[in-house]
C-alpha cells in the first residue's frame, strides 16, 4: 500500500514459540505485520505514529490470542495514545478492533463517549439532567472488560462495561459482598442490554500502595470480614462454583508451550505438577469466597475501615485459596519488586500469613497447596504482559510454586 505511512518501531522486542493451531500467532510480534493490518482496517493515521507498543496478551493455546497494543504520539507539549487489539481463533482469519469499538463490550462505545454518555447518566443513573460528563479511561483489557471513570461536577463513578451475560453475576456478588463489614461501591445505576454498571468511587488509599511503601496496614479486619463472607449461607444450585480445575489446566497449557525449549523451567513444572495436578482434580469448593482476592482490590480509608472495589468473582469457593492468592499476589511483589518494595511486601507476606493461620487454626499444608497453585497462575503474568525477561521470571516463579509446597 504505497500511502501508508511507514511502520513505527514495535517495543517491546519479544516472541514466543510458533502455534500451529494459529497461523498468524507469530505475526502478533512482527511490527510490519501488525502496522500493515492496522491500516488495511482502519485506514493510515494522519500522523505518523512514534511508536508501536505491545501491552498484553491473552493467550489460550491452540485455541484463541488476543494481542492489544498502543499507537503513541509525542510532541513538545502532550502526548496521545490509541488502543487496538488482534484477536487470532483457529481456523478463522485474524480479526482487529480497536477501542472503544469492541464487539464484547456493547456499552463500551457510549460510555467512553461524553454525549453518549449523559445520556445514559440521565436515563440510569440521575433523576436530573446531567449536561456534562468528564470520562477517562481506568483500564481496558479488549474482549473481557474494561473500568472508566465518570465524573459529573463533584460526583464521581467508576464505570464498568462487561460482557452483558456477566452483569447478574455482578450483582448477586455485590450483594453478598455487601453483608460483610467491608465499604463496597454503591450501585448507582446499570445497563442490562450494554453489560454497562455505575460504581460509586471510593476515597482512601490503595493497600498495594501502602504495602510496598512499608506503612503495613492492619490485616486483621481484612481477616475479620473474609471469615463474614465466608460463613454467608448459600444454596449450591444458586452459585456457579469457582472454575479452579479450568483456570490452572490453561496456566499449564500455556507453560507447556511457550517452555518448550527452556530446560530448567520445565524441570520446575514438572515438579510443581506432580503435586498440583492431583490436587486440583480433587478440589471442591466449600463455601462463598471472593475468589479473586489479593492487595490490588482493596482500599483502606481515612476512618480505617477497609473497601472491597472489586468482587465479581464471589461466589462458591475455599477460604484457604482466598488467603493463598493474597499471599500469592504478596510473594511475587517480595520476590520481583525494587529493593523497598521487596523488604515490604515480604515482611507482609510473614505478618499475614502467620495471623491467617493463627486466627482460623488450619492446617499448614492445606494453606501451602492453596498458595502454591495461585502462584502457579500468577506466573502467566510476565507471559500476559511479554516482559523482556519472561523466561526468567516463569522459571523463578515455578521455583517458588515448589518452595511452597516443600515447607
Amino acid at each position: 500500500m504505497a500511502d501508508v505511512l511507514a511502520a513505527p518501531p514495535l517495543l517491546r522486542q519479544v516472541s514466543l514459540p510458533d502455534d500451529p493451531n494459529l497461523g498468524d500467532f507469530p505475526s502478533l510480534f512482527d511490527g510490519e505485520w501488525v502496522w500493515r493490518a492496522y491500516c488495511a482496517s482502519f485506514g493510515s493515521p494522519a500522523e505518523q505514529p512514534h511508536a508501536l507498543r505491545f501491552r498484553q496478551l491473552s493467550y489460550n493455546p491452540g485455541h484463541s490470542a488476543v494481542a492489544t497494543y498502543v499507537m503513541e504520539w509525542h510532541w513538545e507539549d502532550f502526548a496521545s495514545q490509541e488502543q487496538f487489539a488482534v484477536e487470532l481463533a483457529r481456523d478463522r482469519p485474524a480479526r482487529l478492533f480497536r477501542y472503544p469499538d469492541d464487539r464484547y463490550l456493547p456499552g463500551l462505545q457510549e460510555v467512553a463517549s461524553a454525549i453518549p454518555a449523559c445520556n445514559l447518566l440521565n436515563r440510569y443513573v440521575f433523576a436530573s439532567s446531567v449536561q456534562r460528563v468528564r470520562v477517562s479511561l481506568v483500564r481496558y483489557r479488549p474482549a473481557g472488560h474494561a473500568v472508566l471513570r465518570h465524573r459529573v461536577g463533584r460526583v464521581r463513578f467508576y464505570v464498568r462495561a462487561m460482557r452483558p451475560d456477566r452483569l447478574p453475576r455482578l450483582l448477586k456478588a455485590g450483594e453478598h459482598a455487601g453483608r460483610t463489614d467491608f465499604v463496597i461501591p454503591r450501585l448507582a445505576g446499570s445497563w442490562a442490554e450494554g453489560g454497562v454498571v455505575w460504581l460509586s468511587e471510593i476515597p482512601g488509599k490503595n493497600l498495594r500502595r501502602l504495602v510496598r511503601t512499608g506503612q503495613q496496614p492492619d490485616f486483621a479486619p481484612i481477616l475479620e470480614n473474609l471469615s463474614q463472607l465466608w460463613e454467608i449461607p448459600f444454596a449450591v444450585d444458586e452459585h456457579r462454583p469457582f472454575n479452579l480445575r479450568g483456570a490452572y489446566r490453561r496456566a499449564r497449557r500455556v507453560f507447556r508451550h511457550v517452555l518448550r525449549d527452556h530446560d530448567f523451567a520445565r524441570q520446575h513444572l514438572r515438579r510443581a505438577r506432580s503435586v498440583l495436578d492431583p490436587f486440583v482434580e480433587s478440589w471442591r469448593p466449600s463455601s462463598l469466597a471472593h475468589n479473586d482476592f489479593y492487595d490490588d482490590q482493596l482500599i483502606q480509608l481515612p476512618d480505617g475501615r477497609v473497601a472491597l472495589v472489586d468482587f465479581e468473582e464471589t461466589g462458591l469457593g475455599d477460604p484457604l485459596l482466598d488467603v493463598g492468592n493474597f499471599l500469592a499476589h504478596m510473594l511475587w511483589s517480595a520476590t520481583f519488586g525494587g529493593e523497598r518494595e521487596s523488604k515490604a511486601s515480604g515482611e507482609y507476606y510473614a505478618r499475614f500469613r502467620t495471623a491467617a493461620l493463627a486466627r482460623f487454626g488450619w492446617d499448614e499444608q492445606e494453606l501451602n497447596l492453596r498458595e502454591a497453585v495461585c502462584i502457579f497462575r500468577v506466573c502467566t503474568n510476565p507471559i500476559r504482559h511479554l516482559a523482556p525477561d519472561w523466561p526468567h521470571r516463569v522459571e523463578r516463579g515455578l521455583s517458588l510454586v515448589n518452595e511452597a509446597l516443600e515447607r
